[in-house]
């Protein structure tokens, strides 16, 4: 039910929701000053939205800074998926976040881990059997890597999930914490206060950073860019999540 719920509120919380909700009482209202302040709202809420500036000021606020592990070892690499999506014929590809996987495959091929822990299952409300886990395991065995440096959780369908499966796995194993936890930025923060109330120590790795990250502000970045809106959005389901991990 909460799996459902979390899908739902997500929906609802979104920004063009609500300036679409907006947009269309103050068609329908009978009262014109209403309408104008709806009108009014509507717009500066779609202007600060579609705007790079507040975006790239929150993101570098929300986002956890880059981590180099230098000399460090770890014994294992938790590596979250959210980087595979299935096509239409229920085969699987990278999407764009797939600077995880490239970046966990590094660690794991300079020696900085002895063993990748993948943690991914089907997220969709109404799942296929397509999983991401198998999936990564696959790609994986193509670039040479031994199964028995690899471990598959194949059933989480979100990071609550991916803790508590992955804490299961590895306390099966004899590998030692602290682990590196590698996702992409956006995503670090509420994925460490999530492992950490797990009871899993970690070291965050994060990646795949928002090109709105970088760069200095010119005058281009006065003027809305439709990119901005979908970032926004998973901002927003990220901080909905990190609110309802401290609460749970």
């Amino acid at each position: 039910m909460y799996f459902i719920l979390s899908k739902v509120l997500y929906i609802l919380i979104l920004p063009f929701l609500w300036i679409f909700g907006m947009l269309v009482y103050a068609i329908f209202t009978k009262k014109p000053k209403r309408a104008r302040k709806l009108l009014i709202t509507s717009v500066i809420i779609l202007y600060f939205f579609g705007n790079p500036i507040p975006m790239r000021l929150y993101s570098n606020m929300w986002d956890i800074k880059a981590y180099n592990p230098g000399n460090n070892k770890f014994s294992s690499i938790i590596l979250l998926g959210g980087f595979v999506s299935e096509d239409a014929t229920g085969h699987g590809f990278f999407n764009n976040a797939a600077d995880r996987y490239t970046e966990a495959v590094k660690l794991l091929q300079n020696g900085t881990a002895s063993h990748l822990l993948v943690t991914g299952g089907n997220g969709n409300l109404n799942p296929s059997g397509f999983r991401e886990g198998t999936f990564v395991q696959g790609e994986l065995r193509k670039l040479g890597i031994p199964d028995s440096a690899v471990l598959i959780e194949s059933n989480a369908r979100n990071t609550f999930e991916n803790a508590a499966f992955s804490k299961a796995i590895l306390q099966k194993t004899t590998l030692k914490p602290p682990y590196l936890l590698v996702t992409s930025a956006f995503h670090m923060r509420r994925s460490l206060l999530i492992f950490k109330k797990a009871g899993i120590p970690v070291v965050a790795y994060p990646c795949d950073y928002y090109k709105t990250n970088r760069g200095a502000i010119s005058f281009w970045d006065l003027l809305p860019d439709t990119v901005v809106y979908g970032t926004w959005n998973t901002y927003i389901k990220e901080l909905i999540g990190y609110i309802v991990a401290l609460l749970k």
